[in-house]
């Protein structure tokens, strides 16, 4: 299982003006996103080996927008989080993927906000868990899908 945030892994900002990443602006709701051409690229790459679920508060507009902009599926699941989640979560997403993936599913979760809080969760998960951080001018690599590729094979290798 694969969560994919959109800002900061898709949705890029921060990039020097001069030496602009492949990608356009774009409108989505009012709201101007540069979308990464590159990490439409790379997330499709990694449709073949993970059940891909989009893991960021763009909720349904994911599918609204993405599909059209980076030409990838329409259709891919998302997560709809608790609009004030209050202090019992360390994190505001950490419920909605444990309830989607339960306790020992193995996930991986593609985000630029993995605080401390994800991070203890991660380590306490029976599932296998993979933490992936991007960087909001980057967004997602090919060194990202590599650590992913990397992390895949060894959960296949290893005895069920």
């Amino acid at each position: 299982m694969l969560f994919v945030d959109i800002d900061a892994v898709i949705s890029l900002w921060g990039f020097d003006s001069n030496d602009c990443p492949a990608g356009a602006f774009h409108n989505v709701d009012g709201v101007t996103h540069f979308l990464s051409s590159d990490a439409g690229k790379h997330l499709l790459g990694l449709l073949d080996r993970f059940e891909v679920a989009w893991c960021s508060g763009w909720e349904e507009k994911a599918d609204e927008h993405l599909p059209y902009a980076l030409a990838l599926p329409r259709g891919l699941a998302f997560l709809s989080f608790e609009r004030n989640p209050g202090r019992g979560h360390g994190h505001w997403k950490l419920a909605a993927i444990e309830a989607y993936a339960g306790p020992a599913r193995p996930l991986a979760w593609i985000d630029d906000a993995h605080d401390d809080a994800c991070h203890a969760w991660a380590a306490a998960r029976r599932g296998p868990t993979l933490l992936v951080a991007t960087a909001p001018a980057v967004g997602l690599s090919s060194a990202h899908v590599d650590e992913l590729d990397a992390w895949a094979d060894t959960l296949a290798a290893s005895p069920q």
